[in-house]
């Protein structure tokens, strides 16, 4: 019979033997290892454990694996957790008188990188097990987590969610020339994907804590590319068609956040609650840095109707991948392994979808409103820089049109950098012991403090480059929000997650759709000044806010 033998991502070799050449494999595989196999034979009842105490006689199988754990530092347990990087599974199988035992073992050889073997015990001519490897060498890919294989779909959904947002700010001028539309028309055109997107914040995360994230998101990405390639269809057939079908879009992405948190309150670990999101959420902001690049070289050389067409049947593809890979919850997930498993769950054993929800009680919670009152707040801020800075850099920065679309992207860039510093510093936090609540508070604080204060020296500066600064600052420190409120509603209700962000997500899309009616108010009236001085207004009463009532520890269960 044939033997496998050691092999490592660096292919030091292997080794297979047959027949009567078994004695010289295993010694061969005991001089690889360092063990001594008349030791391995013959232990005494009083022999001693290296830097341990005196152990009692063990069959060679569990013999083997204790020395491989002393090799790589595991000290004395057979079965080390997810941290050891050894891991068994033994199936046990009926072999006439005498059985079998099959272990698999993964392991960090100390010389390589990570090196898988499979540990075949065979039992010896006494009826005592001897261990011989095996070749089983995966690809790097399938030894990625799965968590974060749900994770960066999440963030691909998001990056698509935005570039086919944005779209329609570059395209909207070659239609409103082609079909002669009016800046009250065009004004309409760009307001009708709110209506949709408004109506289903809080059905989203009803769905999606009832049905499962995995249906509610594939639902909306499909929807939203369907109403994004017949767009330019719709504007032939006339207006009416075009503000219905940009308002099925904004159906589509309007379940797209509450979904997405649903999903990764079910996949992910509290420890690594905000790098995650703070991941998926950069998909937003460098979704649009995609679409406002590329859509300018495919109207130049294709026309206004190619953005659509392309950006929309990306989403196809992003479907076949989510169906082959995606799953609601670990549970559903066939080819999770058991120790991950256990990383995600964190001993806990997985909850059942909601049936019903309890309004009432939601709704009682001082963190829920908390939650609901600081997402306004911080949208007010938001939707005014990312709106208006195109009008404040032409009309007072005096740049021209074509450097003020270049510079807008710049805040999305400073988001998408910042977003993830801030995940990774809020959960190393956490993993040193600090709070869940005093990490969120302080991110969040740095959410609403950092661009209170960046917006005020506007008023200050003396040159355009400043000004820019200031700018790319505000948003920058704007990100942190992302393990702040962002990463909260997992916190404080992990099964109601995607309700939760339905409903403060509402309060933040009114908060985009009255701050930026009123910035038009107020500069008919008033100055920039007058304008920034409301959101830093905002900005405080959230930080007031959450500071009072905001917590990281579950409220809801």
């Amino acid at each position: 019979m044939a033997i496998g033998g050691l092999i490592s991502n660096r292919n030091f070799g292997c080794f297979i033997g047959s027949g009567n050449g078994f004695q010289n494999e295993r010694g061969i595989l005991y001089q690889r290892l360092g063990i001594n196999g008349s030791e391995l034979c013959n232990r005494k009842s009083n022999a001693l454990c290296r830097n341990h105490q005196p152990r009692k006689i063990l069959p060679l199988q569990a013999t083997l694996q204790h020395e491989l754990g002393h090799r790589r530092g595991f000290k004395c347990f057979l079965q080390p957790g997810m941290d050891s990087r050894i891991r068994f599974r033994n199936n046990i199988k009926d072999y006439g008188i005498s059985k079998i035992n099959r272990s698999r073992a993964y392991y960090k050889s100390e010389e390589s990188d990570i090196t898988e073997g499979v540990v075949d015990s065979l039992p010896s001519a006494d009826g005592s097990a001897e261990a011989v490897l095996a070749q089983g060498n995966l690809p790097w890919w399938q030894q990625f987590p799965r968590r974060w294989v749900i994770v960066l779909l999440c963030f691909a959904s998001f990056l698509l969610c935005n570039m086919d947002r944005v779209n329609m700010s570059i395209a909207i001028l070659p239609m409103s020339q082609e079909y002669n539309w009016n800046s009250a028309t065009v004004g309409l055109i760009q307001s009708s994907f709110f209506w949709g997107y408004l109506l289903t914040q809080i059905l989203g995360g009803i769905w999606a804590d009832k049905f499962g994230g995995k249906v509610v998101l594939g639902f909306g990405v499909v929807w939203w590319s369907i109403a994004t390639i017949m767009t330019p269809i719709a504007a032939r057939l006339g207006l009416p068609f075009l503000l219905v079908v940009r308002a099925f879009m904004g159906i589509g992405e309007g379940v797209a956040m509450p979904a997405m948190n649903n999903m990764l309150s079910k996949w992910i670990p509290v420890s690594e609650r905000s790098r995650s999101l703070a991941l998926v959420y950069s998909g937003m902001y460098l979704g649009s840095v995609t679409g406002l690049a590329f859509s300018p070289m495919l109207i130049h050389k294709f026309g206004w109707p190619s953005v659509f067409y392309s950006f929309g049947s990306l989403g196809s593809i992003w479907f076949l991948l989510w169906l082959k890979y995606a799953y609601s919850s670990p549970k559903d997930d066939p080819e999770l392994s058991e120790e991950e498993k256990k990383v995600i769950l964190g001993g806990s054993k997985p909850r059942e979808p909601v049936t019903v929800i309890p309004w009432k009680l939601i709704l009682s919670k001082p963190p829920v409103w908390a939650l609901i009152i600081s997402h306004f707040c911080h949208n007010w801020g938001t939707f005014i820089l990312l709106t208006w800075m195109p009008t404040y850099y032409n009309q007072v920065l005096k740049f021209n049109l074509t450097e003020s679309g270049l510079l807008c992207v710049l805040p999305w860039f400073t988001m998408a950098v910042f977003a993830n510093i801030g995940g990774w510093i809020a959960d190393t936090l956490v993993s040193r012991g600090l709070s869940i609540t005093a990490v969120r508070k302080i991110m969040q604080s740095i959410g609403f403090l950092g661009p209170a204060f960046f917006l005020t020296q506007l008023s200050r500066v003396k040159t355009p480059a400043m000004a820019v600064l200031c700018m790319a600052c505000s948003q920058g420190s704007d990100a942190f929000s992302q393990s702040g409120l962002y990463s909260n509603h997992q916190d404080i209700g992990p099964r109601y997650a995607g309700v939760l962000l339905g409903l403060s997500n509402t309060a933040g899309v009114l908060a985009g759709v009255f701050g930026t009616a009123a910035t038009g108010y107020i500069l008919q009236r008033g100055s920039w000044d007058d304008v920034f001085k409301v959101a830093v207004a905002l900005y405080l009463i959230g930080t007031l806010v959450w500071n009072l009532f905001a917590t990281g520890e579950k409220v809801l269960d």
